[in-house]
């Protein structure tokens, strides 16, 4: 089973994109963030063409996400449960016996802003719910954009990014924390190339210079880590025209 997390910055923009690498990578599960579309904008009739049923949850320009299955999710969630949120973050489904989590973490702007502020409360409520989803579910996949690079060794210059946002200690200390719940860093599982990156900023040549962060992760809980046979970033999406600036993340399961 084949499950991934892709940030396609404007679904919108990007669909033709989705649709090739559908037919090309043929995931079971996908969860998409930064979709861009209000609900009624979704192209969820073109997508289930193309052997899928879509969830969505979407909002106006900002945010949006949305869970792709090639069976019926059931279940379904959105946004994380007793937290007030306007805005259209997480989107949660269950796919055969697996729990299956989407997200875009809030970017957080800067240390010390507002929007940092919200990230942490974000972050803390996001927690708590995992933690209530997993006693449920043991069998559980939490995919996104974290935009948080958990490590040094996922940052392509640590000293300039030091303090930064993706990399502060707060954001690194709640990714901690996640992990604490009983959940395993996929793509850790296993000896990874150095400098290996899931964004590139559009401007500065940065994907040409390979100057990039790992902040798209894929957590599996402790139930399935002895079934992940391979975790990998698919860095060829990144070259296409117009790309994203995020690159999918893949993991395979074993049955």
């Amino acid at each position: 089973m084949k499950l991934a997390t892709w940030n396609v910055n404007s679904l919108a923009v990007r669909l033709p994109q989705l649709l090739d690498w559908l037919k090309l990578q043929q995931p079971d599960v996908v969860v998409l963030q930064e979709t861009k579309l209000t609900d009624d904008k979704f192209p969820h009739e073109v997508l289930s063409e193309a052997g899928y049923h879509p969830q969505w949850f979407g909002q106006k320009t900002y945010n949006g996400v949305a869970l792709l299955s090639r069976e019926p999710a059931r279940d379904i969630a959105r946004n994380i449960f007793g937290f007030d949120d306007e805005q259209a973050r997480v989107i949660a489904g269950t796919v055969g016996e697996l729990r299956v989590i989407g997200a875009y973490f809030p970017n957080g702007q800067a240390p010390g802003s507002e929007k940092f502020a919200y990230k942490m409360q974000w972050l803390s409520a996001l927690r708590a719910w995992l933690h209530s989803e997993l006693q449920c579910h043991p069998a559980l996949v939490l995919m996104g954009d974290f935009n948080i690079a958990p490590e040094d060794r996922d940052v392509h210059d640590p000293a300039a990014w030091a303090g930064q946002i993706h990399c502060t200690d707060e954001e690194r200390e709640h990714f901690r924390q996640l992990i604490g719940l009983g959940l395993h860093d996929a793509f850790r599982l296993f000896e990874q190339p150095p400098k290996c990156w899931s964004w590139w900023d559009y401007r500065n040549l940065a994907f040409r210079k390979n100057q990039g962060l790992r902040i798209d992760h894929i957590l599996v809980s402790e139930a399935l880590k002895a079934r992940v046979s391979a975790c990998e970033i698919d860095k060829a999406p990144r070259k296409n025209e117009r790309p994203s600036d995020h690159a999918p993340v893949m993991v395979t399961l074993r049955a």
